[in-house]
């Protein structure tokens, strides 16, 4: 089990989902991926299993991951502040992970339906998610061959 944690900016968000990760003690392999080398290093002081910076490292991680964990807008091509290339947005969609995008709206894409959340409470619910996936009166999604 691959969980894919893509953080931009800062990597505050990134480190907050690694932490709860870590904190709920879900065994998998866990991947902190950092589309600058701020993002990764902060990320880096959560304990993630391994840390990587860059286009290629979400490209590569996507590839087998059976999440994928970030803010919305790595879904969107230069969003971010232009983090987020249009090879980012395309590798995260055409992965069979399930994503678990956290609705911040701060690269002009709203999400009509959601609640205006604190971050906290938002990654909680992300790593609620992941648990429930995993529990033992529940298989893990499978993958979509594709």
């Amino acid at each position: 089990m691959k969980i894919l944690v893509i953080d931009g900016q800062g990597g505050g968000m990134g480190r907050a989902i690694v932490e709860q990760l870590r904190a709920a003690l879900i065994k998998a392999e866990i991947v902190a991926v950092g589309t600058n080398s701020i993002a990764s290093s902060t990320m880096l002081n959560a304990k993630p299993d391994a840390v990587a910076t860059g286009e290629n490292a979400v490209i590569v991680n996507c590839r087998d991951a059976d999440y994928i964990i970030g803010p919305l807008g790595i879904i969107v091509a230069d969003a971010l502040h232009g983090e987020i290339s249009p090879a980012i947005a395309l590798a995260i969609g055409q992965s069979t992970a399930r994503r678990i995008l956290l609705p911040v709206s701060r690269c002009n894409t709203y999400v009509v339906g959601t609640g205006d959340f604190l971050l906290s409470d938002m990654v909680r619910r992300a790593v609620e998610l992941v648990e429930k996936d995993l529990s033992p009166t529940k298989s893990p999604p499978r993958k979509v061959d594709s």
